[in-house]
């Protein structure tokens, strides 16, 4: 008989399995920084850290460290995971993620299958580029790790906008893809590139998975990352398809690492009307009676990126409004999800004004039926993320409907 989990406490397992709710003393020292011990276990938990390179506030890949543990040092994440060799790799995952050093073989059969569209795609890059290719691998043979920036070629040029890559980086970036290159650790933010054997462990350069077998342990890594999840989370959290994930949670039911539930309203289709959806609950999933978070969320954590999702454990419609026009923009530019308890109770577009010394909260906005408190405990959150970008002051903008309380608590 499947057991059935209430959508409360689907919401709370989910929390928990993301590092929410655990009391200080299993994490920190109520007047000490969470150390080295601290971020490689979360980052563990977590299974990636996904990169862009989005700065308005703070790059996304520190965020999901401070929403969960508070205050740290930077700098203490920066060893743990772009060290030239060490616990962390890199590669596209979910997007371009921060990864666990051992996940790397797990996605052998990405690199071959971006390896073989290309081969197939007369149109690819890569194909009126071979000569480049070619002298990448040899330039990085001779010189060992670079970033892009570093290496001499006439082609190292920028085309177009500020963003657009010189064939040099192109061609690193197809060689990456491939697994003919990997990262070397990261440089001022930029990706250094290596070829693996100057990079990675032998007994890891020789570790052969099978495709399925690499599924089944990236869905059971994603179903410990996501505590409860549907054949779509947990398929979505290595951009997975649906068919093999399907297969994998079969095995890993079958198994017992998976045990199946249902959860009312969590049915497909926008008619559902509260019906019961078919999900798996991983067996080592805490189940918390309460959580008491207060924090926000980057847009690119895994609480809040599937927005599926972030709408049935929240009750909460969320997308990134960076790339719409600003006069069709409803809550802001760059926008952080407020979550308070286990619920998302606001959304706050806040700017990290570096030569001001100011944190900017462009708007604040409450979601419907927020508690009286959303304000206050916002205002705690704002008031330790300035002291972690070392900024002196926060400045509340007139805009949105949670704008005038929180101005007035960040004043008391």
């Amino acid at each position: 008989m499947t057991d059935t989990l209430s959508p409360a406490l689907a919401r709370r397992v989910a929390l928990a399995a993301q590092g929410f709710g655990r009391a200080p003393t299993q994490t920190q020292s109520p007047t000490r920084a969470p150390g080295i011990r601290q971020l490689d276990a979360l980052v563990n938990r977590l299974q990636l850290l996904q990169i862009d390179s989005v700065n308005v506030f703070e790059r996304s890949h520190y965020l999901p460290v401070f929403s969960r543990l508070g205050v740290y040092d930077k700098t203490v994440l920066d060893r743990l995971t772009a060290a030239k060799t060490g616990r962390y790799t890199e590669y596209w995952a979910h997007e371009a993620s921060i990864l666990p050093l051992d996940t790397w073989p797990l996605f052998r059969w990405r690199m071959q299958a971006y390896r073989a569209h290309a081969d197939t795609d007369a149109s690819h890059w890569s194909h009126a580029n071979r000569p480049m290719l070619e002298w990448l691998r040899a330039e990085l043979a001779e010189k060992g790790p670079l970033p892009a920036s570093e290496i001499e070629h006439d082609a190292n040029k920028r085309s177009g906008p500020w963003w657009g890559w010189s064939d040099v980086k192109t061609g690193l970036e197809v060689l990456f893809r491939w697994g003919e290159v990997v990262s070397g650790g990261r440089s001022r933010f930029e990706r250094v590139y290596g070829l693996p054997e100057q990079v990675l462990p032998a007994e890891l350069l020789g570790r052969e998975i099978s495709r399925t077998d690499a599924h089944r342990a990236l869905i059971a890594r994603a179903a410990q990352a996501h505590g409860v999840g549907t054949v779509k989370d947990f398929a979505d959290y290595f951009r997975l398809k649906t068919a093999p994930a399907r297969v994998a949670i079969q095995e890993l039911e079958d198994a017992g690492e998976l045990i199946p539930v249902t959860v009312p309203g969590w049915g497909s289709g926008a008619g559902s009307g509260g019906a019961a959806g078919a999900a798996w609950l991983h067996r080592d999933a805490r189940l918390p009676r309460s959580i008491d978070a207060a924090t926000v969320l980057s847009p690119f954590d895994p609480v809040v990126w599937e927005r599926a999702r972030a709408l049935r454990l929240f009750d909460f419609h969320y997308r990134i409004e960076i790339y719409t026009p600003k006069h069709l923009r409803v809550f802001g530019y760059y926008v952080l999800p407020v979550l308070v308890g286990d619920t998302i109770v606001g959304r706050v577009d806040l700017k990290n004004d570096r030569q001001a010394g100011v944190l900017r909260v462009q708007a604040a906005w409450a979601e419907p039926g927020a508690p009286a408190d959303t304000a206050a405990r916002l205002a705690a959150v704002l008031r330790d993320a300035a002291d972690w970008q070392g900024l002196g002051e926060i400045v509340v903008a007139p805009n949105g409907t949670l704008a005038a309380a929180l101005a007035a608590e960040l004043q008391s």
